[in-house]
């Protein structure tokens, strides 16, 4: 227990890095996570059902042995999943499940593609396949399939 505690203690050398942050919105206002998790995200790609977009991992989404953390890569599963159903004006999508299997590590700088399928529909009831795949070997991180379901709140935008 004594050696969890520590791993997952910050040391001073962290708390000064994130103290070093700079988050400020340029022109609207975001929230952190937006700009701490999805900052650097490109879309690529767009067709309906289709979503290709690159990525660069950042430091701040590693982990301390320099790998791209495991939420971060299930964050991105959630978003760009979402993206490949989600329709202006349309009531909100709400992730119902998430299964990912985490296959290699990526690294600080890696270049990864992330492509997101609509896999069907049934109702309101959706389905998606996110791959993460390094764009310089072409190996595959992570294989991510999300289900969503379509709530009856629509967002006043």
């Amino acid at each position: 227990m004594q050696k969890a505690k520590e791993y997952l203690d910050l040391t001073d050398h962290d708390s000064e890095a994130v103290s070093k942050l700079d988050i400020a919105a340029q022109g609207v206002e975001v929230e952190f996570y937006e700009v701490f998790a999805l900052r650097g995200i490109r879309v690529d790609r767009v067709q309906p059902g289709l979503v290709v977009c690159s990525f660069k991992v950042p430091p701040r989404l590693t982990d301390r042995a320099g790998n791209f953390a495991s939420g971060a890569i299930a964050n991105l599963v959630d978003v760009v999943g979402n993206s490949t159903v989600y329709r202006l004006g349309r009531p909100l999508n709400v992730s119902v499940d998430m299964s990912i299997s985490y296959m290699s590590k990526a690294k600080i700088d890696d270049e990864l593609e992330i492509t997101s399928k609509r896999l069907g529909q049934r109702g309101r009831y959706f389905g998606t396949i996110v791959v993460l795949k390094n764009k310089a070997t072409g190996e595959i991180i992570a294989e991510g399939r999300h289900s969503l379901f379509r709530s009856n709140f629509v967002p006043k935008l």
